[in-house]
């Protein structure tokens, strides 16, 4: 017994020595990691506009951010001169609410951190324990008999009631932003406002338009039009391939013209006339070098017209796409829509149970629009085993893979014993791990959203929706429980086998020892991951170098330089699993609060430079409904502390029995139930009011519209036509600074104190601290000139490529402007754009027409923005312009 006794206290001892080194490293090398990398983002900003920057130019102009001046931490002041009301207006609610809640967490845990350190580490340090090493910092630290706890008791209290009343004022803002933004002109006007996305419709409506029609038509309003989705296979086929001529064709044309475009650059140095290159050849064959060889540009050419032609004559004829059990509901009404959404529309079992509102044409899974109602059921039943099969094998994975690297393990081999006994191998025991739990759950998102399009589900947003509960447990149980708490579980587990009755005397002891892996995990993310964020290392790559390589035509580089889309089915319940880490740990290791609050601020700076310079996220348009997701995750949180510190107060009694221990438990197990009354008061009073619009509130809109044009007072207690009711003029600008104070800091402090502040420093309610110049008004000279050429009302000039065949090759559908001339350099798009360097400005030779079938359906004049080339620099685009068409500055003078 002595001898396990003693072997016991090694292990510990061994442990605790380890645990100072594993944080000290790993502090600095991702402090390291993450300054270098900080570094490169200040570098690499002002030169690579297109990574850091497309907001500037490549998104219509009402969303554009202004340009940000080349010094180095110019993007900080620029980020925080954007008021919220402009945010919301630029990347939506979505993207707002996300901010707030990453703010209002940084917010939380800094006061957290503040805080502890003066109350709750005094009390561990100088607790009386035996603890050694990092977990001195801890509550282990802290004896049974010690009155000490009731500062963790006193403090844990306070800050429970503090988050749950932070977590209601931000409810109560999310409500009255929902409803401002459903009925903002910006959104209500949209035909997908007023449509919703029926499923599931039984045979008899869905061949019948008059059927359909008339039971729509008993909401207010009625129906404006009703489209029953038709099986489209054929036809996509068919546009399908036409798209892969195209894109052949344009390759060939893109290739054409350059070698034309060297040949006569070598004819004018060598002084000789210029012949053109011959055309490039093809097979019809599928197979390698079978089949005849023919001129590209004429089969090509013919094989597109072709299929125009087929696509028009299919188009033609709706009928014979046969009908399937979905449409879309367009209501004259916006309220109509909401109504439908939340009406039991059939009799008859899982008849038409699914409807969608908000609908966006690129957001719909179309794939997924016909199926059987039962078929959902059971794919949706087939998808939940699935989930707890990857649950089991995940777990044996990670664990596995931790218990491989780890110190006690890798002791048993012989070559690695003396390198582990090395203080320098707390830098691999501090990282390596960490990274190895990132890879896997890298991989794991990809699965889970597979599993959820399979289960039927019609759109790619209720896909992100669903995914954020799914990976956020996935998080929870393999991150936090197996990875993070599998040595401190199994040493209770071993030892409880051995003697149940120690279960009380281990759990304050071992729990908090996971205090170091948690901070190890979170600096992981905090300094390496925000500034890897940053950096977009793998858009700068796909950006430059992949565009290099592989796209050889415009098409493909309009493509390659579309804004990247931020992934929100997995990073919300990224943070919301760093809250619970950082919530529950926070009065038991107080040091883990400093870099939670860490890893929320450095996130919150980095991700409002994103979302404003960088993300595009015009497909998720769900009104912020991520949001009371995210409070659910963050009420687990709460929960698992409340847990922990009920385990950690009766674990004490067990080691000493009295009076004020029985009291300390009394207290936490009230705390807990007090914080179930208020999660279910949470449920009911304002779940209900957050998916639809409330009758109340379209009323109050349609009384008065001009209640929607105008950003409410979030905080406020009146009703909606009452506190948006004054008019732009009567709100003094000091004014509107306040209320911009109640929204952002209203949830988290009383109004009063918010007052006191501002009387005490009324420099706070400068309104000039809020003027940033709006989208466009920033211009560069490059902006200048495009403005010059858009508005030169010359008729555009047009490429001249005349060969010696007298051939003229087929132009692809994107080079025609609206008067079908070949076109060119002189209409530019808004987005910064250029065409093949071969255009030409003093070209005047006209293009022959084509005939209207080679015109494909769908393809768009030269001046729209999603089929331009797009220059690989800024710079070198402006020399071009500037060598080509020396009109520009004189088209202005003449303006």
């Amino acid at each position: 017994m002595a001898d396990s006794s003693s072997s016991s206290s090694s292990s510990d001892t061994d442990t605790t020595d380890n645990s100072v080194p594993t944080f000290v490293s790993s502090l600095v090398f991702n402090l390291v990691v993450a300054a270098v990398i900080f570094v490169a983002f200040c570098i690499l900003r002002p030169r690579f506009k297109r990574v850091y920057a497309p907001r500037t130019y490549a998104v219509s102009k009402e969303k554009r951010s202004s340009t940000v001046s080349n010094g180095p931490l110019a993007w900080l002041s620029a980020i925080f001169r954007v008021r919220d009301e402009e945010i919301i207006a630029r990347v939506g609610l979505d993207t707002y609410m996300f901010l707030r809640l990453m703010r209002t967490m940084f917010i939380i845990f800094f006061v957290l951190s503040v805080l502890s350190v003066i109350t709750i580490l005094p009390a561990n340090i100088t607790g009386g324990g035996t603890a050694t090493g990092m977990d001195r910092l801890t509550m282990a630290n802290v004896p049974a008999e010690s009155g000490k706890l009731w500062v963790h008791i006193v403090f844990f209290i306070i800050f429970v009631i503090w988050v749950m009343r932070t977590i209601f004022g931000e409810l109560k803002v999310y409500t009255r932003l929902r409803i401002w933004w459903l009925t903002n002109p910006r959104h209500s006007s949209k035909v997908g406002a007023s449509t919703v996305l029926v499923s599931t419709l039984p045979s008899a409506l869905m061949d019948s338009d008059t059927k359909l029609s008339a039971m729509f038509n008993m909401f207010p309003g009625g129906v404006r039009q009703i489209i029953v989705n038709r099986n489209c296979s054929k036809l996509e086929k068919v546009v399908e391939d036409r798209n892969a001529f195209v894109g052949s064709l344009e390759k060939a044309l893109t290739t054409y013209a350059v070698k034309c475009e060297q040949a006569h650059a070598k004819s004018v140095k060598k002084g000789v006339a210029y012949v053109a290159p011959k055309h490039p050849m093809t097979r019809t064959s599928k197979i390698p070098f079978k089949g005849p060889k023919l001129d590209a540009f004429e089969y090509y050419s013919t094989q597109i017209a072709s299929l125009n032609q087929k696509i028009c004559e299919m188009s033609g004829d709706k009928e014979q796409f046969k009908r399937q059990s979905s449409a879309f509901v367009l209501f004259r009404k916006q309220m109509a829509a909401h109504m439908a959404a939340q009406t039991v529309l059939d009799y008859k079992p899982f008849s038409m149970n699914s409807v969608s509102l908000d609908i966006n044409p690129e957001d719909i899974i179309w794939s997924n629009l016909n199926m059987n109602p039962y078929d959902r059921r059971i794919r949706g039943y087939l998808s939940f085993a699935a989930t707890i099969g990857l649950v089991i094998v995940w777990t044996i994975l990670t664990t596995a893979l931790v218990s491989l690297i780890s110190i006690d393990n890798l002791k048993k081999i012989p070559a690695l014993s003396g390198m582990v006994d090395s203080k320098w191998f707390g830098l691999f025991s501090g990282i390596v791990p960490a990274v190895v739990l990132a890879v896997l759950m890298a991989v794991l998102p990809m699965i889970l959203r597979l599993l959820l399009r399979l289960e039927g589900i019609p759109r790619v947003s209720e896909v992100n929706l669903r995914l954020l509960h799914r990976f956020f447990f996935f998080q929870v149980w393999n991150v936090y429980l197996v990875m993070i708490f599998s040595t401190a579980i199994l040493t209770v587990a071993t030892e409880t086998a051995k003697n149940p009755a120690s279960i009380l005397r281990l759990i304050p002891v071992n729990v908090p020892k996971s205090a170091t892996p948690v901070l190890v995990y979170v600096l992981l993310l905090a300094f390496t991951g925000a500034a890897k964020e940053i950096l977009q290392i793998a858009r700068l790559v796909l950006r430059y170098v992949l565009p290099l390589l592989f796209a050889k035509t415009p098409r493909a580089i309009s493509n390659a330089e579309k804004p990247a889309e931020f992934d929100w089915g997995t990073s919300i319940p990224v943070h919301s699993l760093i809250f619970l880490m950082g919530f529950s740990y926070s009065f038991i290791s107080p040091l883990v609060n400093c870099f939670v609050a860490a890893y929320f601020g450095l996130f919150y700076l980095v991700y409002r430079y994103q979302f404003l310079y960088v993300y595009n996220d015009a497909n998720w348009v769900t009104g912020g409904l991520s949001f009371p997701k995210a409070i659910q995750q963050i009420m687990v949180g709460v929960y698992i502390s409340e847990v922990y510190m009920l385990l950690m107060m009766v674990a004490k009694i067990a080691e000493k029995v009295n009076a004020n221990g029985i009291v300390r438990v009394v207290f936490t197990g009230l705390t807990l139930l007090l914080t179930v009354a208020a999660h279910l008061y949470i449920n009911d009073a304002y779940l209900p009011i957050i998916n639809y619009m409330p009758v109340r509130g379209a009323a109050d809109i349609e009384a008065n519209p001009k209640i929607a044009t105008m950003f409410p007072d979030v905080m406020g207690d009146g009703d909606l036509s009452s506190d948006s009711l004054e008019t732009a003029s009567a709100l003094t600008a000091e004014h509107k600074a306040r209320l911009g104070f109640y929204a952002a800091y209203g949830s988290l402090v009383p109004k009063k104190l918010i007052d006191y502040v501002l009387h005490k420093v009324p420099s706070l309610l400068n309104p000039r601290r809020f003027i940033s110049p709006k989208p466009g008004q920033e211009k560069t000279d490059i902006a200048d000139e495009e403005e010059a050429i858009m508005s030169d009302e010359s008729p555009p000039p047009v490429l001249n490529v005349q060969t010696t065949d007298g051939f003229l090759p087929m132009p692809t559908a994107h080079h025609y402007n609206d008067d079908n001339a070949l076109g060119i350099s002189a209409r530019r798009s808004s987005q910064n754009t250029n065409v093949l360097s071969i255009d030409s400005a003093n070209a005047t030779q006209q293009m022959p027409m084509p005939p209207a079938n080679l015109l494909a359906p769908g393809d768009h004049a030269a001046g729209d923005n999603s089929l331009s080339i797009h220059s690989y620099t800024s710079a070198t685009e402006l020399r071009q312009r500037r060598s080509m068409a020396p009109s520009a500055s004189s088209m202005a003078k003449r303006r």
